[in-house]
């Protein structure tokens, strides 16, 4: 489990009241939106659609309170107990650090992408008014904020299914006895995984909306960065994510504690220890701590990690991990947002940030140290070949880990498709190649 900044409970009836009137205008407000942003029927193919008469917005209307209404019965049975609605669990509503944070970044991503999305596309025409003057009015600037907005609830559909399988297929060899808890509301996330299915996720949406992808995502991939940025710093809150044992005398490190020191908010102790803790303390290896040297033997110096955790309560010092993620996202993210006003083509900010990003990953996972992420050997002896494990230790250099391997990939990737869009602007500007004479 996740540490809790704050629990709600909804014991008392003026409590489950209010959890009722708030459910209420979640479902009101979300039917307000499918009335607002009904389309009409276009009268012919490529024309625009005509304005929505009143059973369309209705329609819509009532597509999207329904929708809600599932969302809140589900919300309301989770939070409330049996007696406040039939089949409550009475869990109430937990507030995570890492909950709040993620969310956070999400909806920060999105409004600034929302924003250059009306910069981008910003087209001026004038607008007559009856006292026969007029107005310059920007007609399609705020069409594509409002496809921006849109697009984000894909984007996060898309994100979180990818991330979660991901997440199911790193860590295949615990799921495959148990398929059910693939469904299940515990477990993890993987940030690659989530951005593989986001990026479906927009393609599909570009080709729909007759956008051209490589503009969007040229626009869009700075603030997967900031959001990011603020992602990880809800991975440093939850203990998830850290770094490696660090030597002694590190100047950057940390500590990350147990149940019996992990608060929320209120200072009151949580009864959760932190990801990282409930990992070490299951640890059965060895550690020097002058040096950080991880061993699988005892040896002079060294003390077993699983002992060293429950003695101090804290995990190992750790280099954070999360932090250098971070503070890395924050700088590609403001880099890529000044490289825009330069750029030569549609893809050249998207083949960068690819570029980019993995170099950052690739460089950040060296330190990492929760092999629960996924490696090399952890796969190898997934697929049963124990002796070829054997053969890939958890600390040699070259067990690379399942996010390393795809940044590799998606370096080359991105380098590709940047080669080739370098090409074609050549060509289109008439620097290409000569052709040979004949």
């Amino acid at each position: 489990m996740l540490p809790v900044l704050v629990h709600f409970t909804f014991t008392a009836l003026w409590s489950q009241l209010v959890l009722f009137a708030v459910a209420l205008a979640a479902v009101g407000y979300i039917a307000y939106n499918g009335w607002r942003n009904a389309e009409g029927t276009p009268k012919a193919q490529g024309e625009k659609p005509a304005p929505p008469t009143s059973q369309e917005r209705l329609m819509r209307a009532l597509s999207y309170g329904v929708i809600g209404a599932g969302l809140a019965w589900f919300g309301l049975r989770y939070a409330l107990p049996a007696s406040a609605i039939p089949g409550g669990k009475g869990e109430g509503i937990p507030v995570h650090t890492y909950g709040v944070m993620l969310a956070t970044g999400f909806i920060t991503a999105a409004s600034v992408a929302a924003r250059l999305a009306q910069e981008e596309w910003r087209k001026l025409a004038w607008v007559p008014d009856a006292q026969g003057g007029g107005q310059w009015v920007d007609v399609e600037g705020p069409r594509k904020r409002e496809a921006m907005l849109d697009l984000s609830f894909y984007l996060l559909v898309g994100g979180l299914v990818g991330s979660r399988v991901l997440f199911v297929l790193v860590n295949w060899k615990d799921y495959a006895r148990d398929w059910t808890q693939v469904f299940s509301l515990g477990g993890g996330l993987v940030f690659y995984g989530g951005l593989i299915g986001a990026a479906l996720a927009a393609y599909f949406f570009a080709r729909k909306n007759d956008m051209d992808f490589l503009r969007l995502a040229d626009l869009a991939i700075p603030t997967v960065s900031l959001g990011q940025c603020l992602g990880r710093l809800g991975c440093f809150s939850a203990g998830c994510c850290w770094g490696d044992v660090a030597s002694a005398g590190t100047r950057f490190m940390a500590h990350f504690p147990g149940s019996g020191l992990a608060r929320d908010i209120f200072g009151q102790l949580g009864g959760v220890s932190s990801l990282a803790y409930q990992s070490q303390a299951q640890d059965a290896r060895y550690v020097v701590e002058a040096t950080g040297e991880i061993l699988h033997h005892s040896a002079p110096g060294a003390v077993r990690i699983s002992e060293w955790v429950a003695q101090h309560g804290t995990t190992l010092p750790v280099y954070p991990t999360q932090i250098f993620e971070s503070v890395g996202q924050l700088v590609l993210f403001l880099a890529l947002l000044f490289a825009r006003r330069y750029r030569r083509f549609h893809g050249q900010i998207f083949a960068l940030w690819l570029m980019c990003y993995a170099a950052l990953r690739t460089t950040v996972e060296l330190f990492r140290g929760d092999t629960e992420r996924g490696t090399l050997h952890g796969l190898l002896e997934s697929l049963g070949a124990r002796g070829l494990a054997d053969a890939v230790p958890l600390e040699a250099w070259f067990n690379i880990s399942t996010s390393q391997f795809i940044s590799l990939c998606m370096f080359t990737f991105g380098a590709t498709l940047l080669y080739q869009r370098i090409r074609r602007a050549g060509e289109v500007a008439g620097v290409g190649p000569t052709p040979s004479p004949a």
